[in-house]
């Protein structure tokens, strides 16, 4: 029973509202992790797509997620429906190569 409860199913939305999944990870993967499936599954027709793992911010229930921590460690009980897909919401940092354009 608990091999099951250790799964969770996450579905990424992106900015403009598709999705990136569902797709099930054991509640002990990284949130760096997450993020670096999300490189990878990386819709190819969308523009301004992340680079790094460091263009993306992952939020879950309103919290922004830390690379270091765990899905388990950053789980929200409100969010956590046996059997649910949760929903993280997928921001794009977008390139600082703006470094002289200081608003006057």
């Amino acid at each position: 029973m608990s091999g099951v409860q250790d799964q969770l199913e996450i579905k990424f939305r992106l900015t403009d509202g598709s999705d990136i999944g569902p797709k099930s990870f054991s509640a002990a993967t990284s949130v760096a992790t997450l993020k670096e499936n999300i490189l990878a599954q990386w819709p190819k027709e969308k523009e301004n797509g992340p680079k790094t793992v460091k263009d993306v911010k992952l939020i879950s229930a309103g919290k922004i997620l830390e690379n270091n921590r765990t899905i388990g460690e950053c789980r929200s009980p409100l969010c956590d429906i046996p059997g649910g897909v949760t929903t993280m919401h997928v921001v794009v940092q977008p390139p600082s190569s703006d470094k002289g354009m200081c608003p006057s």
